[in-house]
C-alpha cells in the first residue's frame, strides 16, 4: 500500500524539511544514494523543494511488495518555443542503490551502475484545470520495478513493454510503453555508482507493433516529430485518440516499412507462451528425454545455460554488426547484470537449478523432427522473427513464461549456435535451437502469411513442412495456462 505525502526529500526528516536540502548537516541525515537523485531533481525544479510524493508505506527491504521507496511528482511548465506542453514529471527512487548497506542492492563499488543502474521517469500531459498530479503513474512504475526486481532484467533505451491495458485503467488507446533517455535529467554519480534516468513513453498498440517489427528507437524518433503524439520531450497524452500512422499515413510506408527492409528488427526475443516436442524420440523413452511437453514438469536449466539464453535475449536488443550466440560457458559481460544478492532469481534461471542438473551432465542432442507450440500472440511474432531477424543474419528467442523452455531460431550467419545446417534441430536441456536457411525462411513466410491477420484466425491452427520434419501449432491460451486441461 502507498501513501501520498508532501516530500521531495527523505521522509525521515519530516514534512517540510526539503527547504534545507542544501546544507551539509541536512544531507547527512538521509541516504547518499537518495541524496544524489534528489539533487538532480532540485537542479531541474529549484522552486519545488517539497513535491508531492507517493511512498511505499512498508518498504521493500522490510518485506513490503513495492520495490520503489518513493515516487516524486513535479509540475513541469514545458517549453512553448519547442511546442512542449505543460506536464507532470514523475521520478522513481529505488531501482538504484539508495542506502549502500546491502539491504536492497549489493554494493559493488562506485565505478559501475548503482543498483540496477537506472531510475524511471514519466511525463504526463497536464489536463486543463488539473491542480494535482494523478497518482496512477506511481503504481505503473511500481509494476515495472517489480518486474525488474523479480526477473533482474534491466531496461535500456529503445526497449518496449507490452502492457495490453490502458495505462490509467481508462478507455485510452495508450496501452503499451517504450523506454528512452529522459530529455532533461542527467546521469548522476552517487557514492554507490552511476544512475541514469529512463523515461516511460505511452504508445498505442499499432506503435508497439511497429517497434517490434522495426526497433524502438526508430518509433521514438517518429513520435518526437508528431507534437500531439509526444513531441520532442515525448509527453504521454492519455487522451490521444490517433496513432502516428493515422495522423500521418506516410510514416508507415516511408519510414517503418523501409526501416524494416533496411535494418531488420532489433527485437531479439520475447517472453512467451510456448513449448516444443521432440517428435523423433519414442514416447516411452522418458529417462533421457529433454523435450518439454504440455502437462509435464520440465527439468531445470543450469546457471551456465541460463546465462547463454539471457545473453542471447539481451544482446539482440543492441545493434550488432556480428550476430553471435555466446558460448555455453559465457560469463556476464554487461555491467548492468553483475551477480547480485543470492535471494534474487534471474528471469531465465530457477532456484537451485545448477544443483538439480549440473551443466556438464547435459548433452546437446540432434533431433530429427520437432513440433513447436505457441499461443496466438506469440505466434503472431513468427513473421517478425523470420523477416526482421533471420533474413538479416540474426537470431530470435522465445522464452517460456510458464517454465524453463526456450526456443531460439538462428540463421546460417549466426556464430556459436549448436544447431547446424547438417543438424538444424538441436537441444541443450530444455533449450531448443532451430537453424533455418534463407530459402526455407522465404517459404515459411509465404505459408504463414495469415498470421498477419489475427482477426481472421481460428484456433487451433497447424502448419507443417513434412520434408523438413517441422510442425508449428498455434493454440488457445488455455492450453498453456492450464496444462492438464
Amino acid at each position: 500500500m502507498e501513501g501520498v505525502r508532501p516530500g521531495g526529500g527523505p521522509p525521515a526528516t519530516g514534512p517540510g524539511s526539503g527547504s534545507g536540502a542544501g546544507s551539509g548537516s541536512f544531507s547527512s541525515l538521509f541516504p547518499p544514494g537518495l541524496h544524489g537523485i534528489y539533487g538532480e531533481c532540485r537542479r531541474l525544479y529549484p522552486d519545488q523543494p517539497n513535491p508531492l510524493q507517493v511512498t511505499a508505506i512498508l518498504k521493500y527491504w522490510l518485506g513490503g511488495p513495492d520495490p520503489l521507496d518513493y515516487v516524486s511528482m513535479y509540475r513541469n511548465l514545458g517549453n512553448p518555443a519547442l511546442n512542449v506542453p505543460e506536464h507532470w514529471h514523475y521520478v522513481s527512487f529505488g531501482l538504484s542503490d539508495l542506502y549502500g548497506d546491502n539491504r536492497v542492492h549489493e554494493f559493488t563499488g562506485t565505478e559501475g551502475p548503482s543498483g540496477f543502474g537506472f531510475e524511471l521517469t514519466f511525463r504526463l500531459k497536464r489536463e486543463t484545470g488539473e491542480s494535482a498530479p494523478p497518482t496512477w503513474p506511481a503504481e505503473l512504475m511500481q509494476g515495472l520495478a517489480r518486474y525488474v526486481f523479480q526477473s533482474e532484467n534491466t531496461f535500456c533505451s529503445g526497449d518496449h513493454v507490452s502492457w495490453h491495458s490502458p495505462l490509467d485503467n481508462s478507455e485510452s488507446r495508450i496501452q503499451h510503453m517504450l523506454l528512452t533517455e529522459d530529455p532533461q535529467m542527467q546521469p548522476v554519480q552517487t557514492p554507490f555508482g552511476v544512475v541514469t534516468f529512463l523515461q516511460i513513453v505511452g504508445v498505442c498498440t499499432e506503435e508497439l507493433h511497429a517497434a517490434q517489427q522495426w526497433n524502438g528507437q526508430g518509433i521514438l524518433e517518429l513520435l518526437r516529430t508528431v507534437p500531439v503524439a509526444g513531441g520532442p520531450w515525448l509527453i504521454t497524452d492519455m487522451r490521444r485518440g490517433e496513432t502516428i500512422f493515422e495522423i500521418d499515413p506516410h510514416l508507415q510506408q516511408e519510414r517503418v516499412d523501409k526501416g524494416i527492409e533496411t535494418d531488420g528488427s532489433n527485437l531479439s526475443g520475447v517472453s512467451a507462451k510456448c513449448a516444443w516436442d521432440d517428435l523423433s524420440r519414442p514416447p516411452e523413452d522418458d529417462e533421457d528425454s529433454r523435450s518439454i511437453c504440455i502437462g509435464t514438469q520440465p527439468r531445470r536449466l543450469s546457471g551456465k545455460d541460463t546465462e547463454q539464453i539471457r545473453e542471447t535475449l539481451r544482446r539482440g536488443l543492441e545493434i550488432n554488426s556480428k550476430p553471435v550466440l555466446p558460448p555455453i560457458n559465457a560469463q556476464r559481460q554487461n555491467g548492468l547484470n553483475l551477480d547480485r544478492t543470492p535471494s534474487r532469481k534471474d528471469s531465465l534461471e530457477s532456484e537451485s537449478s545448477a544443483a538439480i542438473i549440473p551443466h556438464e551432465l547435459i548433452r546437446t542432442r540432434q533431433l530429427e523432427s520437432v513440433h513447436l507450440k505457441f499461443n496466438q500472440e506469440s505466434g503472431a511474432l513468427i513473421p517478425l522473427c523470420l523477416r526482421g531477424r533471420l533474413l538479416h543474419g540474426r537470431h530470435f528467442t522465445y522464452k517460456s513464461i510458464t517454465g524453463d523452455t526456450a526456443i531460439t531460431f538462428v540463421s546460417t550467419g549466426v556464430e556459436g549456435a549448436f544447431a547446424t545446417e547438417e543438424h538444424p534441430y538441436a537441444a541443450h536441456g530444455p533449450w531448443l535451437q532451430i537453424l533455418l536457411t534463407e530459402e526455407f525462411v522465404e517459404r515459411m513466410l509465404e505459408d504463414l502469411e495469415d498470421l498477419n491477420s489475427p482477426e481472421e484466425f481460428k484456433l487451433p491452427k497447424e502448419y507443417s513442412w513434412p520434408e523438413k520434419k517441422l510442425k508449428v501449432s498455434i493454440l488457445p491460451d488455455a492450453v498453456f495456462d492450464n496444462p492438464l486441461h
